[in-house]
């Protein structure tokens, strides 16, 4: 419902008062409830109640694709044997001009097709992990951003970003030229769209980030997300038929809050205010992929109350990303539920690289990491707020994982619970960390010019 005048001066003075559930949203409304309501029932319906079917698939199709990888001679990739091959990466390494190699499954699904630009949406059947099941704005017509204005959140202008995240019907999003886009405020997305970059460089930084608050089926691809801080609040228009108060914006890259079938790949993002990303609330069945973090402090937070039991139905899957240069922690940092973190690469940390509280599930396989020269930083895992007589129940597993420089994982909880009955196939492990470097290489925005191969 529509927020008069009068109410402006109640609501602002309100605002300290409003439970931190609600995150941003100044009042919740007549609007906001049943979407309230209808993302839990998201999250129910999304929930996995056997995680480890989710987790096979996955080493399956990984298996799969580095098969066909060792089958093609003209693949040929650099070793990945000491602590110098640390990539110098944000932008200043050397632009690879060799034949396309789609090099892990999510990738080799889509990237050496020549006429992607053609069939865009065939993402949308490439994500694999907790957020499989996602499909974006697949079923909607596209919406093509030509203005890279952000000057009116309440009315926005037909042709900005703006306007093309509020619609209620489905919308693959996409950009006719190279932007920088400056957020005056949060952009809050609506359910079933695909924010994607290819065919152009897209830059979302130095104003607000993005946020998924009570939505299904979002799918954000292939641009660059930093320089973000705190947004001021005020009135935004969140759809076509409402707007409403927000509060100040933490500042987050990419803020999840009680959001279903969330799919981030092909993403680079470094130095915002808060979180690069936040999935919090009751978020469930997401998918982190292809990614190149680099520069931040809280990389990745998932789950932000051990209060807050709902958070047990999370489901996230971190796979094939680059943890680079200058990060510090929380790569994830997790609470409550079921995370699988599988074949990334992590050259960087100053802290740690995975930790987490309130018995959160965290399965690491094929992942590599390497540890700082900083003796007392040596440890990957990071326990919090609990005593070991209380983690050291916790399922924390570590399999085919590279610990370089020192490196090592402090495993915790029961010997792993039987396993379903899986055919073979389904029982193949992920693929060693050894093979990391190759099924990362491609991590962060990809250079995609239309009528070539990606």
């Amino acid at each position: 419902m529509e927020v008069n005048k009068l109410r402006l001066v109640f609501f602002f003075s309100f605002a300290a008062l409003i439970p931190s559930l609600w995150a941003n949203i100044a009042e919740f409304d007549d609007v906001w409830k049943p979407r309230a309501e209808e993302a839990w029932k998201n999250t129910l319906a999304a929930y996995e109640p056997n995680p480890e079917n989710v987790t096979s698939n996955l080493n399956y199709n990984v298996n799969k694709a580095m098969a066909k990888a060792s089958s093609n001679k003209t693949m040929e990739f650099e070793g990945v044997s000491t602590n110098s091959t640390r990539r110098n990466l944000r932008g200043k390494h050397k632009t690879y001009t060799g034949p396309c190699m789609g090099t892990n499954p999510i990738d080799r699904c889509w990237r050496c097709d020549k006429n992607w630009a053609k069939n865009r949406k065939k993402l949308a059947n490439c994500v694999l992990g907790f957020g499989h099941k996602t499909q974006g704005g697949k079923t909607g017509k596209y919406y093509r951003v030509t203005d890279n204005s952000d000057d009116n959140v309440l009315d926005p202008r037909p042709g900005t970003l703006r306007h093309a995240v509020i619609q209620k019907k489905p919308l693959w999003i996409i950009f006719s030229h190279d932007m920088n886009i400056k957020l005056s405020q949060e952009l809050i997305v609506q359910s079933k769209k695909t924010i994607d970059g290819r065919g152009a460089n897209v830059h979302i930084a130095y104003g607000a980030g993005i946020t998924l608050q009570f939505v299904d089926n979002v799918i954000i691809h292939n641009i660059h997300i930093h320089h973000i801080v705190k947004s001021n609040g005020g009135l935004i228009r969140d759809s076509v038929d409402h707007y409403g108060l927000r509060t100040v914006g933490d500042g987050d890259g990419v803020s999840i809050f009680g959001s279903t079938n969330i799919w981030l790949d092909h993403l680079s993002m470094s130095e915002c205010q808060d979180g690069l990303i936040d999935a919090i609330q009751g978020s469930t069945a997401i998918t982190i992929s292809n990614c190149h973090f680099t520069h931040h402090n809280d990389v990745i937070l998932l789950g932000a109350s051990d209060t807050y039991a709902r958070d047990k139905l999370m489901q996230v899957t971190v796979a094939f990303n680059h943890f680079g240069k200058e990060l510090i922690q929380r790569m994830p940092r997790c609470r409550w539920g079921f995370f699988h973190v599988v074949n990334n690469d992590y050259t960087h940390w100053k802290m740690y690289a995975i930790g987490g509280s309130m018995h959160p599930t965290i399965i690491s396989q094929g992942n590599r990491f390497i540890a700082p020269d900083d003796p007392k930083a040596k440890e990957i895992t990071n326990r919090n707020y609990a005593p070991e007589s209380e983690w050291s129940k916790w399922v924390w597993r570590s399999e085919g994982d590279l610990f370089m420089n020192g490196a090592f994982f402090r495993t915790s909880g029961p010997p792993a619970p039987p396993r379903l009955n899986f055919n073979k196939l389904q029982m193949i492990k992920a693929k060693p960390a050894s093979f990391v470097r190759r099924l990362t290489r491609f991590a962060g925005a990809l250079n995609c010019k239309k009528g070539f191969k990606c």
